[in-house]
């Protein structure tokens, strides 16, 4: 328990709308957490997987109507519509309360309240937020156990601390047709209602670590940031850190835990994983940009992780996971999902709870899966075997180097830096993706996500951007930005480059740029490599010429594209930047 009169006089007033039968504070102790997992597996909630196989492993369904962040149900909830923007979701505070209070009247009947306190970061840090979770979910408990720093030690580390981040969630009747979540950040308060799912009721990441953290970040002046942090040492020991934003389907988590390819490895190269989604950067007393991973673990995609696309990743769910939606295998009682290996289990229980028959199973048909597309693990960070020995440190690591990454078929090449922060700022505010044929919709069109922020950011993306212009002005030292596109495409629609651990001959290229080593061809667009600066020693089929049409700027595409940024700019609103326009207009000039 606490004395902290602003923490218990809220616990108090929630209990008295929700009226739930018990209310337990969270402690973070083993007995305790022990307890709450044997009494989540005698309900049902979870299920205990094969100790010897999976150490300490659980198994989570869903509802089926609640597998996944639901963006038309999110709000920012803003005194003035103008300050949420045209980008969210928006409602009037006042009303948005009314409405969800009605929801949450008596959501707690006949359950317990867990009371979680956390601290997002490392306690000590400069960075350090603090926040509380009050929910009626066990698996909501188990999940922010290792998704943040939770427990009493947080709580005394809060005993006299007036601010911290309110988080109410209940899953109620789990309605999809009643399920909101919902932003406060002049209030600093996140409510969730009629949801199970991860991303909707773990309410320490997207809400508390993006959205409500990039609008404390813009008054404080500092950065939440949708970014990997990665840091790349040498074969003397020295290690540079990379901050990279992409969107979702990008390639992120496997560049976060990147494995060095040979050619790499047998110099001495290692890379090491400071975090893989999110970063919250202040300036440093060195006139720097550092950052920090505020978060405790990982919560990744399960479908398509595997030994050669993310064996780190692999790795780190061996043991202390808890796997959301994925199949359970009965014969040895463990997981599989599609893509983790050519051997889907013969008796084995869906995402859904059905049996599930993988000789039905036809890659085209989602409904044949036996996880869902979006089933998900959520794993302790220091299970990850390239795991920097920097997570903790509450100082952080210094940013070298930002990379935005998108997926463009042909405009963006393999790689370009920015021509200064105001320049990589508008690169940033651009980055686009294509739907694939795997995506619902057509192919190939293109969708904006500035930053990778588009669904993250807590207030008005105009304003974010000038955050972003204002910060580059007062940083000393800053890093260099560029951006990167894996996914350029040949005649066929195949991918040109091999992608995985061979990014990394990439991300040389870019540290060289910062040290000012190797030289560059100023394009349009920003500075791209001379082909033969791109290491391509023992790459099977790939020539000085494939670099070469992997660096070509296409200008008619890059013209096409100024019409679409214009028009994303206009939803946006007027609060984008001049600048920004500046650079618009610059670029159009400079295509010609």
């Amino acid at each position: 328990m606490t004395g902290n009169t602003h923490i218990l006089n809220w616990v108090r007033d929630m209990a008295a709308m929700t009226q739930p039968d018990n209310i337990v504070w969270i402690d973070g102790s083993k007995e305790q957490t022990e307890a709450l997992r044997r009494e989540a597996c005698a309900s049902g909630e979870i299920i205990k997987l094969n100790e010897e196989l999976l150490p300490n492993c659980y198994l989570h369904r869903t509802a089926v109507n609640d597998v996944a962040r639901v963006e038309d149900r999110t709000f920012i909830c803003t005194s003035k519509k103008d300050d949420a923007g045209n980008i969210n979701n928006w409602m009037e505070p006042k009303a948005c309360y009314e409405k969800l209070s009605k929801l949450f009247q008596g959501s707690m009947k006949g359950r317990t309240m867990y009371v979680i306190p956390y601290a997002m970061g490392q306690l000590g840090s400069d960075f350090t937020k603090y926040g509380i979770e009050l929910t009626d979910s066990i698996y909501v408990v188990l999940n922010m156990l290792i998704m943040t720093r939770a427990g009493a030690h947080v709580l005394a580390a809060m005993e006299n601390e007036p601010h911290f981040i309110k988080g109410l969630h209940s899953k109620a009747d789990l309605d999809e047709n009643n399920r909101y979540i919902c932003h406060f950040p002049e209030d600093n308060t996140i409510w969730s209602v009629n949801s199970g799912y991860g991303g909707n009721v773990l309410l320490g990441k997207k809400c508390f670590a993006l959205r409500i953290a990039s609008y404390l970040g813009r008054k404080e002046g500092w950065m939440a940031e949708h970014m990997l942090i990665l840091g790349l040492e040498d074969p003397k020991g020295e290690i540079r850190y990379i901050a990279a934003a992409f969107p979702s389907a990008c390639g992120k988590t496997n560049l976060a835990m990147l494995i060095p390819p040979e050619i790499y490895k047998k110099q001495g190269y290692k890379v090491w994983c400071v975090g893989d989604d999110i970063a919250w950067l202040r300036i440093g007393r060195d006139g720097r940009l550092w950052a920090v991973n505020p978060e405790n673990g990982f919560f990744g995609v399960a479908p398509g992780t595997n030994e050669k696309s993310n064996p780190n990743a692999l790795a780190s769910t061996r043991r202390d996971t808890i796997f959301t939606n994925v199949v359970h295998d009965l014969d040895t009682n463990t997981v599989w999902w599609e893509g983790l290996n050519d051997h889907p289990p013969v008796h084995a229980i869906d995402w859904k709870g059905n049996p599930w028959d993988y000789r039905k199973f036809d890659k085209k048909d989602k409904s044949t899966y036996g996880a869902h597309p979006n089933s998900r693990f959520t794993s302790v960070a220091k299970n990850c075997p390239c795991v920097s020995d920097k997570f903790d440190d509450p100082t952080g690591v210094p940013i070298t180097a930002i990379i935005f990454g998108g997926r463009r078929a042909r405009t963006a090449p393999l790689v370009y830096q920015s021509f200064g922060w105001q320049h990589g700022t508008f690169v940033g505010s651009i980055m686009a993706s294509e739907t694939t044929a795997a995506a619902a919709g057509a192919v190939g069109v293109v969708r904006r996500d500035p930053m990778a922020m588009r669904p993250f950011v807590g207030y008005n993306m105009g304003d974010y951007w000038a955050h972003w212009l204002d910060m580059g002005k007062q940083i000393p030292n800053p890093p260099k930005i560029f951006h990167v596109n894996w996914f350029r495409t040949d005649g066929n629609g195949d991918f040109i480059w091999p992608g995985f651990g061979d990014n990394m001959r990439v991300l040389m290229w870019i540290l060289a740029r910062c040290e000012g080593t190797v030289a560059a061809q100023p394009t349009p667009i920003g500075y791209v490599p001379h082909p033969e600066d791109i290491n391509i020693e023992d790459l099977d089929g790939v020539t000085v010429d494939t670099i070469r049409d992997l660096l070509s700027v296409d200008r008619e595409a890059w013209k096409a594209d100024i019409d679409h940024i214009r028009e994303f700019y206009e939803m946006v609103g007027e609060r984008v930047p001049a600048a920004l326009y500046e650079e618009l207009a610059a670029l159009e000039a400079r295509l010609g």
